[in-house]
């Protein structure tokens, strides 16, 4: 397995490996990671699609790229995926799966076109005083020292910020500024999480730090995840004879451990299918492919009238991890992630419009039609002064396929679930769908004498407690997470958020679970395709002079003194491509 970077490997086709012919694939997991890792087992690996075979203990594939109506409750999508243009493996695996929209077009091909089209903007980050627009003016208000504290994250040594938070790491003035409004709320960050997943989110998206006030940085899909990666995916691995196994849960996994020669294998699953226990043993032509840990297990819908619930009890996927880890301490420690929910949980709600009264309001704060079929809201809008730290957002409509043409679908999220709501003076967690609306309502700027009543008739909401969804961000050593290819494993790999990836690539994306995917594909098949690295420009000195000047909010850099200032050009910086790049970046 190797890294590579430009056309000449991206372009190269993958030779048949080596008695491809008489190995078959297991995979745990239908989520994006499981049915990447088919992909490219037919793709690159030349596999029979025959000879794979997906475990999913739910009734649909997908995982975290949901989206479905529920008949009487309305459509629910628990999250939304937030893309961008070097999200290097997720594009290399679409560029092979055909869009269902249009004829000899390609996934990508699809995104891209649309993107180009209608390209992402938002024209209101944030809100104040019950819809009032926030007047950042695309600032990010950090002092001078919040700004060194985040360059000082930037530039530490990741060794050392093991098990750190990132409220161990910075003070007060950055954590009331404008940057941290902006970043929590896109990322999902809490300042008890790990500070050395900020500082791999700073290093991966450093090319996008202008792009944050504003979203422009992003892209999405023209539905929502399920429709347009999950659905044409699913059916071009179906095209190719991949078997998905739906209501199995794998429980256990047995290990083979051969200490002296250093060699692991996995020796046999087990799995209730369908109500019946099933021991499907491996052979070393057996590969097998281990999703471990999952954001949204235990997931709880409520609907407009009834609270979601928050479970707490036995969730497969950790259980499984757990039982996998006691076997092997090269295996990772998931209780590092899953054994904390009140610092891993947070409340999403599904918002359905039922007629022109509400997308009103939401057009005055959004600045654009929501039923144009274009870009709306542009990504999330926060109301900054809301006790939930509540924000929301439109994609393009409709968001579903089946959704009316009258109707809007809203995502609505809150950081804080276990505190009184401004208007409805309940946690976001004891709230009903009905009153989560009233909730956003008031921050939309609706009066208060129409507010029950237009959440009463003017929608329908479907809430949604996820016990685990940013546990990935917990505080954590190295070697909590095992790598994709564990040292000595002759026969399986993991994959997912909770997989070690061997590069420096950061969790909570779709990229992420593709990277693991591929990673874990080529390493046990021996694929001579170089891996796509992560998009390099944490080291391209142009991209973090720009960052600079973003993150002082384009103040100028003031040398001392006119003369000390023009000796110190004169003589070290006078005809130096040092000085372009800072008179490019707009520094001096």
């Amino acid at each position: 397995m190797q890294y590579t970077a430009g056309n000449y490997e991206a372009f190269a086709r993958s030779r048949k490996p080596k008695d491809i012919d008489h190995k078959t694939a297991h995979i745990v997991g239908g989520g994006l990671a499981g049915l990447a890792v088919a992909g490219f087992l037919i793709r690159d690996g030349h596999m029979d699609g025959s000879k794979i075979t997906i475990y999913e203990k739910s009734m649909i594939a997908g995982g975290a790229l949901d989206g479905i109506e529920e008949p009487d409750k309305g459509f629910v999508i628990r999250g939304g995926r937030e893309m961008e243009n070097h999200f290097e493996t997720l594009w290399d695996l679409f560029r092979s799966v055909p869009s269902l929209e249009i004829e000899d077009a390609s996934v990508l091909d699809e995104f891209y076109w649309l993107n180009k089209d209608d390209p992402n903007y938002s024209l209101c980050r944030a809100t104040y005083q019950q819809g009032k627009e926030w007047p950042t003016n695309g600032k990010f208000t950090l002092s001078k020292k919040a700004q060194k504290e985040l360059m000082s994250l930037f530039f530490r040594d990741a060794d050392s910020l093991q098990d750190v938070r990132i409220n161990e790491v910075f003070s007060d003035e950055f954590l009331k500024s404008n940057f941290w409004m902006y970043w929590r709320t896109m990322f999902a960050f809490e300042e008890w999480h790990s500070a050395l997943e900020m500082k791999l989110y700073l290093h991966r998206f450093v090319h996008h730090i202008d792009g944050l006030p504003d979203f422009s940085a992003l892209k999405f899909t023209k539905y929502n995840q399920y429709e347009s990666l999950t659905l044409p995916l699913v059916k071009w691995l179906q095209d190719h004879g991949v078997q998905f196994s739906y209501d199995s849960e794998v429980t256990d996994i047995d290990f083979e451990d051969n200490r002296p020669q250093g060699i692991k294998r996995a020796t046999a699953i087990h799995v209730i299918r369908e109500g019946k226990e099933e021991n499907i043993p491996l052979t070393d032509n057996d590969l097998l492919f281990i999703t471990i840990g999952s954001l949204v297990d235990n997931s709880d819908e409520g609907d407009h009238h009834t609270a979601a619930q928050l479970n707490e009890g036995p969730a497969p996927a950790w259980d499984l991890w757990k039982k996998i880890a006691k076997k092997d301490p090269a295996f990772g420690k998931p209780e590092v992630f899953c054994s904390n929910i009140e610092e891993t949980k947070w409340e999403s709600a599904t918002v359905t419009t039922l007629d022109e009264r509400i997308p009103r309001y939401i057009e005055q704060i959004s600045h654009r039609n929501p039923l144009s079929g274009r870009v709306v809201t542009g990504g999330i809008v926060t109301a900054q002064d809301s006790s939930w730290l509540m924000s929301w957002t439109v994609n393009r409509q409709p968001h579903f396929k089946k959704q009316p043409k009258d109707q809007v679908v809203v995502w609505v999220y809150g950081l804080f679930s276990d505190v009184p709501g401004d208007y409805v003076k309940k946690s976001l967690q004891e709230c009903t769908g009905e009153e989560i609306v009233q909730e956003w309502l008031y921050h939309l700027g609706v009066p208060t004498d129409e507010i029950e009543e237009l959440a009463a008739t003017g929608a329908k909401c479907v809430p949604v407690m996820m016990p685990y969804v940013t546990s990935f961000f917990m505080p954590r050593k190295h070697t909590d997470r095992p790598a994709v290819v564990p040292e000595g494993s002759q026969n399986f790999a993991f994959i997912g958020q909770f997989a070690q990836s061997a590069t420096r690539d950061c969790i909570f994306t779709t990229e992420y679970s593709v990277r693991t995917a591929m990673e874990s594909v080529y390493a046990l098949l021996g694929i001579e395709r170089g891996i796509p690295e992560v998009y390099n420009s944490t080291y391209d000195v142009r991209v973090l002079l720009d960052a600079a000047h973003s993150l002082a909010d384009g103040e100028r850099t003031k040398l001392p003194g006119g003369a000390l200032s023009n000796l110190l050009i004169d003589k070290k910086l006078k005809n130096t491509e040092i000085l372009k790049l800072l008179k490019e970046a707009d520094l001096l």
